[in-house]
């Protein structure tokens, strides 16, 4: 099944740059992962904000839902799905 996802990142402006920066290393490992799988089909950056338009291609909602929740980023994002 397929899923667009809209994803935009809302990282705290207090944020430790050490912090911030291992956050990013880490969610761009996952979501590589999760490229190499299948999951994470298609990822376009958007222009004008720090965030992406996404197709992933998954079983069920409640994988996506467990994927979704398995990025490191998942604490800061806004997230819109369309299946």
């Amino acid at each position: 099944m397929l899923y667009l996802v809209r994803m935009t990142v809302n990282l705290p402006r207090n944020l430790d740059p050490r912090e911030e920066e291992r956050l990013k290393a880490s969610e761009k490992a996952r979501s590589r992962t999760l490229q190499e799988q299948g999951q994470w089909r298609y990822l376009w950056r958007t222009t004008g904000k720090y965030g992406n338009i996404s197709v992933f291609d998954v079983n069920s909602h409640d994988e996506l839902h467990e994927i979704l929740w398995s990025l490191p980023f998942f604490p800061y994002l806004t997230i819109d799905v369309e299946p």
